[in-house]
């Protein structure tokens, strides 16, 4: 599809998460779970002449300890195995807070020094979830060491991109050099809170109606590259559909570069039987479609359970037990409590 960069699987496997809650995964072992994980990506990459990251995530051990040293060692686990596969680069992704990004930045550069290293966090355009700027947020980033510093995940990519300004033009402001990067949803979140579109009452199993077109990817492509971003992916909902379309939007700015089974605004269309469809074998069509959902009467957008809750908070300290009944039930007040008055409970 064009991807120039492709990660391991290793999202949310340090060992305090495959433990978490009742998981089974943790009987497999945080060194062999990583450590395939880089194999699978290396047999892949390496022969189609990409790179490999390997990438850490968010903790359990962060919410529950708030402890800078015992979170450093929590991700060092991984990082053992990232450092005997000799990976390319390091991704830091998805942290709904930026002290914890910090901190798995530093043991980063501490433990694997000479690595270039990414940092991305899962916020908007305004602030991390304990109330950071975002633009501070990407300063932060810069002073701990991430040579590359940006947003992934939670938002769709045109909000994304406008929280990567923010953190464009603040590091500039504080004097600080940078590359950025941006790695969004395939799904529209314009209703989206702090909490992102985790918070939405269609997350995780009825997402489907929000997926972006190919077209719509090829926008964000041009708009990234246009804000200064280089390092411009895909996060939850993409597919390879949605990178192609990356790739092939930015193929005169990486040497004329196409990728295979290119849509090429539907120019394969021009063979079509009917005459109408033919028609719509060109950009001029494409861009200016507004897609219909076909669900009668659907709503246009939702509202986000807006829990308002962050690390420290007794709801969000991990264990692992299974979670149990009286944790849902607390967790279920919580909620009806926080939609009272609204009519619904989502």
């Amino acid at each position: 599809a064009g991807s120039d960069v492709c990660q391991a699987f290793t999202f949310y496997a340090s060992e305090d998460k495959l433990n978490n809650r009742g998981h089974g995964a943790g009987k497999h072992g945080v060194y062999g779970i990583n450590k395939a994980a880089c194999e699978i990506v290396k047999e892949v990459t390496y022969p189609a002449g990409g790179l490999v990251a390997g990438g850490l995530s968010q903790t359990p051990t962060y919410l529950t300890t708030l402890d800078k040293q015992v979170v450093k060692d929590e991700v060092k686990k991984q990082l053992q195995v990232f450092k005997e596969q000799n990976v390319d680069l390091m991704i830091c992704e998805y942290y709904e807070h930026v002290e914890e990004a910090e901190w798995h930045v530093e043991a980063i550069k501490e433990f694997m020094p000479g690595t270039p290293v990414c940092a991305s966090l899962a916020i908007n355009e305004d602030s991390d979830v304990h109330g950071v700027p975002t633009g501070e947020c990407g300063v932060r980033l810069v002073k701990a060491g991430a040579d590359v510093v940006g947003v992934n995940c939670h938002f769709d990519p045109f909000r994304c991109i406008a929280a990567v300004k923010k953190m464009v033009d603040a590091v500039k402001e504080a004097g600080l050099n940078a590359h950025y990067m941006v790695q969004p949803l395939g799904f529209w979140t314009p209703d989206a809170g702090v909490q992102g579109f985790i918070d939405l009452p269609e997350f995780p199993f009825a997402l489907e109606a929000r997926i972006m077109t190919r077209f719509d990817m090829a926008r964000y492509a041009r708009e990234a590259w246009d804000a200064g971003i280089r390092f411009i992916g895909g996060c939850c909902g993409y597919e390879p559909y949605h990178i192609r379309a990356v790739s092939e939007e930015l193929s005169a700015e990486r040497g004329g570069y196409l990728p295979a089974n290119c849509s090429k605004w539907g120019a394969c269309l021009a063979k079509h039987t009917k005459p109408w469809v033919r028609n719509r074998s060109n950009r001029e069509y494409w861009e200016n479609l507004n897609p219909s959902t076909g669900r009668p009467f659907s709503a246009s957008l939702s509202k986000p359970s807006q829990w308002g809750i962050t690390a420290g908070d007794d709801l969000l300290k991990q264990h692992t037990e299974e979670t149990t009944e009286a944790e849902l039930e607390a967790g279920t007040k919580f909620l009806i409590a926080k939609h009272k008055g609204r009519g619904c409970v989502c």
